[in-house]
């Protein structure tokens, strides 16, 4: 281990919301690469859960003995996964010149942290100075690799999206949101909030994030706020981190029954297109997607495919449709 690392103070951002077990057990994961070290300080914030989160996870915290590393920020209000974070962001930008972090880690609540996954992704900005975010190789339990570095969606790959047919998807491939996961360290255009350390000086010139989106697309917003002013994004496999998938959201829960994608995926979506790309081609967009989806709808009913969507996703996808609500979300 380079202790010559560790001169960078991280700030560590965890947001929960009804999942204190699951927090829980992220902490206790933290604690075993984090205690006794004075560079790294985690905000644990609760989007006001209704629940007894706050007294467990505050239990939790003085039974363990985390107090020294582990500060507790109860909000008043749910305003989203960007509000929270961006509590807990302003708080700790706004302390005095020694104790203000190098370093923002945003980790989800359903995360275990690797041993080592802090330091790959700290070594990786220190050794690539326009880099500005920086995202872990997040991964099932056993180890097998998620995908978590992504182009930025755009009409092509929505088209592709809901086309779903082999031949167009081959022509398409550089326009995929998800390519094939690499094994080496590369540049990408975002990687999932799940575990993304982010220097200071990109909060500095791009602001916090975009807390209009309650869920979903923010930290795809993010990452290209930070490319339109010079930083770059990249994913390093060689910081670990287990993720859990959707057991925080319960949205993208896999081996389930789908459930019917929520209200504000669809308001996250319109806003991410909308304010990135304008109302034309956002409109486009949806065209191009509901179409092309239209068509898997009837292909695979002709050849007897099972379907793993959401229930009711073409209807709701329209009714959400830039034509049907607008620019405004």
């Amino acid at each position: 281990m380079c202790l010559a690392l560790f001169v960078m103070h991280t700030s560590v951002v965890i947001v929960n919301y009804r999942t204190a077990s699951l927090t829980y057990d992220c902490l206790e994961s933290l604690a075993k690469h984090v205690v006794g070290r004075s560079d790294v300080h985690v905000t644990l914030v609760d989007n006001l859960s209704g629940d007894d989160s706050v007294s467990q996870l505050q239990s939790a915290i003085d039974d363990r003995g985390w107090k020294s590393w582990v500060t507790l920020m109860p909000l008043d209000r749910n305003g989203g996964f960007a509000f929270g974070n961006n509590a807990a962001i302003r708080e700790v930008l706004a302390a005095d010149a020694e104790r203000k972090p190098d370093y923002v880690w945003l980790l989800n609540p359903d995360t275990l942290v690797r041993e080592g996954s802090l330091e790959k992704l700290i070594a990786y900005l220190e050794a690539n100075p326009q880099c500005g975010l920086v995202g872990s190789r997040l991964e099932d339990p056993d180890g097998t690799p998620q995908r978590s570095a992504f182009r930025f969606p755009s009409l092509a790959s929505e088209f592709d999206d809901g086309l779903r047919l082999g031949l167009v998807s081959k022509v398409l491939s550089s326009k995929t949101v998800a390519p094939p996961i690499s094994n080496t360290a590369v540049k990408t255009g975002w990687v999932a909030g799940a575990s993304m350390l982010v220097r200071r000086e990109v909060f500095e010139d791009v602001g916090l994030l975009d807390d209009e989106y309650f869920m979903y697309y923010e930290e795809t917003d993010f990452c290209r706020q930070a490319s339109l002013v010079g930083w770059y994004c990249a994913y390093e496999p060689a910081s670990r981190v287990v993720h859990l998938v959707g057991q925080a959201s319960g949205v993208t829960i896999r081996n389930a029954v789908p459930k019917r994608r929520p209200q504000y995926w669809f308001d996250s979506r319109r806003r991410y297109f909308v304010k990135n790309h304008g109302a034309v081609y956002s409109g486009l967009v949806d065209v191009a997607w509901a179409v092309s989806y239209a068509s898997w709808c009837v292909r695979s009913k002709l050849q007897g495919k099972p379907s793993y969507d959401p229930p009711k996703l073409l209807v709701d996808f329209v009714r959400n449709s830039v034509w049907m609500r607008g620019v405004t979300t």
